[in-house]
Parts: structure tokens; sequence; C-alpha cells
């Protein structure tokens, strides 16, 4: 990269932006049994502050191009750092759950649109041969994030309390909002394109019913045929979604988009696979903290090797695509993300520090490549005028399976923890080593998703 992308001001302000959203959306797992003893709840019940950023992000991402097209870069940048860090500080004043989880939801609307819609000011204030330079220079906080947030949101709660992993948003959120004002171009599509609201409702509904029926499965104590409604709706919400698009001039997403079908199964393998992963940043430090009684700071630590192993896969994960084709990698490679899940089971309050560190550096390996792999998988046959399109699917489907993720395992723990009570009200051994263990089963059974592709070779972009 040239050293005048490196003087530029706006990809600076798009790569703080985008520190921000990663940093988040990690700090505050290594907090979670002290904010949960600090306000008075069961440590399971932390999964709703969670599922609330992750939902919240998913519902609004398809909403932030239009959001800058209508109102301008700038506006929209803006406003989204001021909301994220407005509800940082609601979050930092929290006194219940319910509240700290409503902060969370505006926190996480105001996240959606940071990376989208840099993404999209950078896009147009860059000539093509300099664009893919650019965007590699705004995604490595995407990097450092979750190497960060763990350790840092772990040392917070030691050194002051769990509050200063939202305040600290605050003044970098200032001095956000100010550079943008001066650095940010105010650019908007001419044209007046119409937001596909009926359509966008009818995901969004299918979205938050779903989150809530898997939830409601032991958290929230929901009767089976409220469960049942929930689950019934969501899937009604979505298969009108589909006649809709078949129907709609410019849908939010089109069917023919569909037709591919790398796109097809890169997607839903995207959104199985994580329903067994997707809990691990939530479960892990859960696990170390109230059954092996790591400090928060030793347990952030532990989280350590998995974003290190994480980035040093990204240098030879393209290479191993390629040479051994999409098929191959993924359909072996999901299952030892299932056999890392499962063999998380036998963590032990004797483990030997080094055996933890390989075993979570080996997860970090695997679960990298099952995401470049993934990802590049759902784009790499998209004709030019779909990857715009492909793209904001795929993002929102990411962060809908990280949610369902938490939701799934922590569902999971609550039941066990029913079947095996700890003594004063704490959560057994039994219940983390019989999530882990169908976690990793579930992982696993995704690879049938991926064993329906072709066995052609490709390029991998990552």
């Amino acid at each position: 990269m040239s050293r005048a992308l490196h003087r530029s001001p706006l990809l600076w302000l798009v790569a703080v932006g985008f520190l921000m959203q990663t940093l988040d959306a990690t700090i505050v797992n290594t907090a979670l049994p002290a904010m949960a003893t600090s306000l008075g709840v069961h440590p399971i019940s932390m999964q709703f502050v969670v599922i609330a950023y992750s939902l919240s992000m998913a519902l609004l991402i398809p909403a932030s191009g239009w959001l800058a097209d209508r109102f301008g870069t700038r506006a929209t940048y803006g406003g989204a750092i001021v909301l994220f860090g407005g509800a940082s500080a609601l979050c930092a004043l929290s006194t219940s759950l319910p509240m700290l989880v409503a902060a969370r939801v505006l926190q996480g609307c105001g996240g959606a649109m940071l990376l989208p819609v840099g993404r999209l000011a950078v896009l147009r204030a860059f000539p093509p041969p300099q664009f893919l330079a650019a965007m590699s220079f705004v995604t490595v906080p995407g990097l450092v994030g979750p190497l960060l947030g763990p350790l840092l949101g772990g040392w917070l709660v030691m050194v002051a309390s769990w509050h200063w992993i939202f305040w600290i948003n605050v003044p970098i959120a200032l001095i956000g909002w100010m550079a943008t004002r001066h650095y940010m171009p105010d650019t908007r599509r001419g044209d007046d394109a119409r937001f596909d609201m009926p359509g966008y409702v009818l995901i969004a509904a299918g979205m938050v019913a779903g989150s809530i029926g898997i939830q409601g499965v032991a958290e929230l104590h929901l009767p089976a045929a409220a469960i049942a409604l929930l689950w019934a709706f969501a899937g009604l919400s979505f298969a009108l979604y589909w006649r809709h698009a078949g129907r709609a001039r410019t849908p939010l997403f089109s069917q023919s988009i569909f037709a591919v079908q790398s796109f097809r199964l890169g997607l839903a393998g995207n959104l199985g696979s994580r329903l067994g992963s997707g809990g691990m940043p939530f479960l892990v430090p859960l696990v170390l903290q109230v059954s092996l009684g790591y400090s928060p700071v030793h347990s952030g630590l532990m989280m350590v090797p998995v974003a290190v192993a994480a980035m040093a896969t990204k240098s030879w994960a393209p290479g191993l695509i390629t040479r051994l084709g999409f098929r191959t990698v993924l359909i072996v490679n999901t299952a030892l993300v299932g056999l890392a899940v499962a063999a998380l089971a036998l963590v032990s309050a004797g483990q030997s520090v080094p055996a933890l560190v390989l075993l979570m550096s080996f997860y970090g390996t695997v679960n990298s490549l099952q995401f470049s792999a993934m990802n590049s998988l759902v784009l790499k046959d998209l004709a030019p005028g779909q990857t715009g399109e492909g793209n904001a699917l795929l993002s929102m489907t990411q962060m809908l399976a990280m949610g369902l993720g938490v939701a799934v395992t922590a569902a999971l723990l609550h039941l066990f923890a029913a079947v095996a009570p700890a003594v004063n009200g704490g959560i057994a051994p039994f219940a983390f080593r019989a999530t882990f263990l169908c976690a990793g089963v579930l992982t696993a059974a995704s690879a049938l998703i991926f064993a329906r592709l072709d066995g052609r070779r490709g390029e991998c972009d990552v």
C-alpha cells in the first residue's frame, strides 16, 4: 500500500469505526460473569446482552446502504457514531438487565452502519486499482479487535469495573464524530431508489421471531405452544418474503441470486455451522470463570491464542483452498471445527495451561479457515451486479448466526444445568461438558451441507 493511502484521514476514520464495532462485539464476553453478579442475575441470562447486539446489527445491515444514499454518507456515518457512543453511555449507566439489553440494541444499530457505510465511502473515494489496498487497510482492525477485546475486557473488570468497557467508547465516538464532519465525503446516489420496506419488515420479523423462539426453549420459559407459534411465524415470514421477492420490482434480496449454487450452499453453511460454534465466544469465558475459577484477565488471556492463530491462518488459507477445492476443505474442516468445540468438554480445573493454549490455538486455526472458505464460497461465483446484494446478505447472515449460536448454546447450557444443578446456584461442570459436546456435534453435522458442493477447484479471494 502506498504512503498516500496510509496518510488518508478517511481510511483512518473508517478503520477506527470498524475497530469500535469489532472490539465491542468481543470485549463484553470476559466481563459477563462480573456483569451478572453486579446486576443480580444468573450468568446464563447474560446471553441476551450478546444476542441483542448481534441481532440488532443483523436487522439494520440491509438498510445501511439505502440510508447512506438517502441521507448521504457523512450524515449517516456521523449519526451511526453518535448512536454508538450514546448507547455505550447508556450501557454503562444500566442498573438492570432489561435496561442493558435495550441499550445494547441501540449500540448494535449504530455498529451495523459503521463498516457498510464506511466501505461505501471508500469505494466512492478511491479508484478501482486502489480500492482493494484501501479496504485491506480498513479491515485490519477486524483482526485486531478480537485479539484485544477479551483481554481488555478482563483487564478493565479487574482494575475498575465492567462499566468501563462501555465508557471507553464515548471519547472515541466523540473524536470520530468530529473527524467525520471534516474528513468524510458527503456522497449519495443520484437516483431516488425506493427501499423495499415490505420485504425488510418480513425478513426482520422472521429473524426476531426465530431468535425469541430459540431463547424461549429454556431461558424465557415459554410454553411449547408459544415456541411453536414463534417458529411457525418465522417460517411464514420468510415464505412470504420469498413470494414478495418474486413479484417486487426492486426486492431487498432477489430470488435470482439464490440460483447460484455456491452462494446458496455457502450461505446455508454459514448459518448451519455457526449455530454450534457461534456460541463459543460466549461460552468459553463463562466456563473458564464460573466453572474453573479463572480471573477475568486470565480468561481474556486464554482467548488470545484463538485470535493469534486466526490471524496467522489468513496467510496460508487461500493457497490451501485453491489447491484442494472448497468442497474438500469445507467438509474436512467443518468436522475439525466440531471436534475442536467438542474437545473443550475435556477442559477441567486441573488442566495444564500449555495444553489449553494448544487447544485454543487449534480451535482458532480451524475456525479462521472455516470463515475464510465459507465467505469466499458465498461470493466467488456472483455476477458483478450481484456482489453488493450478496455481500449485504452475507453480512446479515453472519450477524444473525452469531446471535443464534449464542442462543442455541445458552439454551443447551440452561437445559443441562437444570438436569444437574450445582451447589449455591452455580453451573455444574457436567452442564458445560454436555453443552460443548452437543455444540460440537451440531457444528460437524453442517458438513453435510458442503457435501452437496461440486468438486471443482477455484481461486480463493479472501
